[in-house]
């Protein structure tokens, strides 16, 4: 009770179809959250630079209020 051999073909590429869909779907997902968490880093640098600024104001106040 082999399938026949057109039969066997057809299923093959139905399923290297799925596979092709799957994949595709999974690396649309993939780059979407990598692109994510570049926004994500790219706004923490952001922010330790909006804070080293304020510690250098800080310091500088400091320096002329205090010293």
């Amino acid at each position: 009770a082999a399938a026949p051999l057109g039969q066997v073909s057809e299923l093959a590429e139905q399923l290297e179809e799925r596979l092709f869909q799957r994949y595709g779907f999974h690396n649309e997902l993939i780059q979407e959250r990598l692109q994510a968490l570049t926004e994500g880093l790219e706004r923490v640098e952001e922010g330790q630079a909006e804070l080293r600024r304020i510690c250098c104001t800080v310091e500088a106040a400091y320096q002329d209020l205090c010293l």
